[in-house]
Parts: structure tokens; sequence; C-alpha cells
């Protein structure tokens, strides 16, 4: 085919104009995210262990967070710049809806309504907007693409060739893991899908060994890597260890509703579509991803956002369960919007409404910041107070749980926890904290208000200033 006949084609394609229009829209609803103030807790603490991988800190041993790598090392490989970082964000995304746009195709290729119009419609615009959080660049929003592009090899496990494809499958969803851990869901969804799609095929039963091989494969090599740099035990205590207690509450209720409902798919598998049963499977196990922790943050609803996306077009492709469908979605909206409080609409308005007053300069920079967090103005403030009063090799340690203030001010943490509630109810982290204190002497610390009070005394330091109820102390020698 030539370039003008493929220039012809894309003319007339609506596939493609859709797929173009719906990145475009995303690129705009994301638009504002590249221009935040540093406001986010967690993007600060990502930011913090990232400028102290650059400074050749080892993770997990001398800075620490519990989620796997990837995360850290892409802060990392961007400097911790926050627009660099969310502009990453904002294109794995573009690519997100793109292959989530052919997997709807793909699943819902025999209907010639607008099924998968619909769905992607649905994923991209809520994905674009803030009230799920996704202009935050957490690793949600760096694993949905693996995960999406994963999904869209292994719905045609049966007629993958070559068989490359089925370990790419896995290898994907094993870079998805090391972004956050709660990818085993999706792994397991597609595996349990990939088993009752073929239960009488015992030759394409084989074939979940080549997933599960890449899968492991990234997984590994990491594990070699940390081996090598004897940090091991720390990136698995860190990664799987500190994690454990967190899928404890109503851990047993939540498995057996997801067993049973995996035994009903399967009884019913010859009365389910092919499509209905992926999409049905994909939404149980991102349920149970969402609700694992049993947190609010409207952040984890992203890796339920695609399954769900999916069951809209469902509706609309599934006529002889059209009802069922219906009703189980709309359960699971009540359900997500009730436990998420994601029902304020007006969220988004007020944050578009935000930035555009802020361009046209009818908002300060201060009001602006405090959009946000009514505190993010007065951490620039103590930012601009503390930068101009500390060299290069000088360090501060923050009490609280502002981690930005790292990347405000230009330093690294002084230890090896960043924030104060890795503290909480670990008395072994902070005699280690203390210790640490001890031995380097930060020039400035930052008592953050309403915290807990600090666990070591302050000998050796005196107030200089009071910022909004923030102390800030400074080495007298």
């Amino acid at each position: 085919m030539t370039l003008i006949k493929i220039l012809k084609w894309l003319e007339r394609s609506r596939e493609f104009w859709f797929a173009l229009l719906i990145s475009f829209l995303f690129f705009w609803l994301r638009l504002p995210s590249l221009f935040e103030p540093l406001w986010y807790g967690d993007e600060g603490i990502y930011q913090a262990i990232g400028n102290s991988l650059n400074n050749g800190k080892l993770l997990y041993r001398e800075i620490f967070d519990n989620k796997p790598p990837l995360l850290y090392w892409l802060y990392s490989f961007f400097h911790s710049d926050q627009f660099t970082i969310r502009l990453a964000s904002l294109i794995f995304g573009i690519f997100s809806i793109i292959f989530f746009f052919l997997l709807a195709k793909k699943l819902f290729k025999h209907n010639k309504n607008i099924a998968h119009f619909l769905a992607t419609s649905v994923f991209a615009v809520l994905y674009g907007l803030p009230i799920l959080e996704g202009n935050i660049a957490n690793a949600e929003n760096f694993m949905l693409f693996p995960i999406i592009f994963a999904g869209f090899l292994i719905f045609d496990f049966a007629a993958l060739r070559p068989k490359f494809l089925i370990f790419t499958a896995g290898l994907l969803l094993g870079i998805a893991f090391l972004f956050k851990i709660v990818a085993i869901f999706d792994l397991l969804a597609f595996l349990i899908f990939c088993f009752i799609a073929n239960f009488n095929v015992l030759k394409q039963q084989a074939k979940l060994f080549l997933i599960a091989v890449g899968f492991f494969l990234p997984i590994l090599a990491v594990g070699l890597f940390f081996f090598l740099n004897n940090t091991f035990t720390d990136f698995i205590n860190a990664v799987f260890l500190a994690n454990i207690s967190y899928g404890f509450p109503f851990l047993f209720a939540k498995l057996i509703l997801l067993g049973g409902f995996i035994l009903y798919v399967f009884i019913k598998r010859k009365e389910i579509s092919k499509t209905a049963l992926f999409i049905l499977l994909w939404l149980a196990f991102s349920m149970f991803n969402a609700f694992f922790s049993q947190r609010p943050y409207a952040h984890y609803i992203l890796v339920l956002l695609p399954s769900l996306s999916l069951m809209m077009g469902l509706i609309i492709y599934e006529k002889k369960y059209q009802k069922i469908i219906g009703i189980l979605s709309l359960i699971v909206l009540v359900i997500v919007i009730k436990h998420f409080n994601i029902s304020n609409y007006k969220k988004n308005i007020s944050y578009y409404k935000n930035f555009i007053n802020y361009i046209k300069g009818e908002k300060t920079t201060a009001v602006y910041q405090a959009f946000f967090d009514s505190n993010t103005p007065f951490d620039y403030e103590i930012a601009r107070f503390i930068k101009p009063k500390i060299n290069k090799n000088d360090t501060i340690f923050v009490w609280g749980n502002n981690a930005q203030l790292y990347q405000m001010i230009g330093v690294i943490p002084s230890t090896k926890y960043i924030v104060a509630y890795q503290l909480s109810n670990h008395k072994n982290r902070t005699l280690d904290t203390k210790l640490e204190m001890e031995k380097i002497k930060p020039k400035f610390i930052v008592v953050m208000p309403y915290q807990e009070e600090m666990p070591f005394p302050l000998i050796g330091y005196f107030q200089k200033i009071e910022i909004n109820k923030t102390a800030i102390y400074e080495k007298l020698f």
C-alpha cells in the first residue's frame, strides 16, 4: 500500500479520526496538570527519592518507600521535574487510550453500533478529568498502558502467532507490576480468562506458562539488580512485606465474593460470550484491586476504569443479558461513588476555571496555589525562606508529610524515612531516624503543624521563625 493510499484510507476511516479526536480531547483535559504547583505529598516523596537516587543513595536501604522501583527510577530519569514527569504521564495516557480503543474494537467487533466508541469515550474523559486524580503522576498512570496492551494481546490468546506475543503479554504485566504490585490482579484476571475460554483445549492451557514466564522475567531481573547491590532483603521487606497488612481488612469476605463470582462464571461459561467473559472477569479482579487496601483514594479507581468503561460498551453489545449487565454496572458505580466519595462533579469545573483565571491574570499565584491545598502557598514561603540560607552540602529535615518541600528547596532528605507517617507505630524506624539525625545534624528542621510531637529532642537548634504555624529551627553551630 503506497503512502497516498494510506492517507486516503485514513481520511475515510472514522476509527482513525475518532482516536485522533479523543486523544486530542484527553490532551486538553490533562494540559492544566502540567502547570500545577508542587502540592501533592506522594509526588513529593517520589521526587525526593528520585533526587536521592541521582545523588547515590541506595533505594530501600538509604531512602525508603513501599512501592516497586520502576516509578522511582522514572522520577530519577526525569530528575524529579514535575512538568516533565507529568508530560510523560500524559503521553502514557494517550497510548493507553489508543490501545484501549483497539481493545474495545476487538471485543465489540461484531457490533455495528457504537459500543467501542462509547467505551473509549467514557474511559478517555474520566481518565483525563482530575476527579479520579489522573492529573497526578502516580503509579496507576504509568501501569495502565502495559496492562491494556497486555489485555489487547491476551483476548486473542488461542489464535496468537507467534508465541512470542503471548510471552510479551506476560512481560507487559510484569512491567506494570514493577510500577505497583496490584497489577498481579490483572494477571490473574487474564490467566483465568484464558483458562476458562480454552477449558477443553489442553494445548492452549500450556501457553499459560509463557505468560507466567514473561511476567516473572522483569521481576527476577530487578531482584537480581538489588541482589548484586546487596539490597535484596531491603527490597523484599519494603515492596512485599511492608504491604501485606494493606489487604487484611475484610480480606476473607472479599475473597469469598471473588471466588464465588469466578465459580459462577465458570459454570455459566457456555452461555457467556467470550467478550462478556473477558470484561466480567477483568471487572471482578479490578474491583478487588481497587478495594484491596480499603483506602478511599480516588486514584485507586484508575485500575478499575478500563473494565468499568468496557462494561458501558457491553451494555450495548450484549443484547441477551443487557438488563443484567446494566444493573450490575449500576451497582458497581454506586459502590464506587459512595466508597471513594467522587460525586462532586463541581471539582472538575472549578479545576479548569482556576487554571483559566490564572493564565488570564485574574488570580494571583498564591490564590492559584491555594486551590490545590490551602497550605501550598505557605510551603513555597517556607522554601523561599530556607533556600538562600543553605549551601550545596547542607541538608534539612521535615517533620510532617510535606515531602514536596525537599524539591522546592532543592535538597535531598537527610534521613532514610522521608515523611512522618512512615515512622508512625514503628519504634525501630524512629530510633534509626534519631541516630541519623544525630550523625548528620541537618542545618534546618521544619516542624509542620498538626503532627504528633517529634519523637527526638531539638538539642542544638533554636527556633528561627514560624510560618503559618510551621516552626523552622536552625542549627546553632
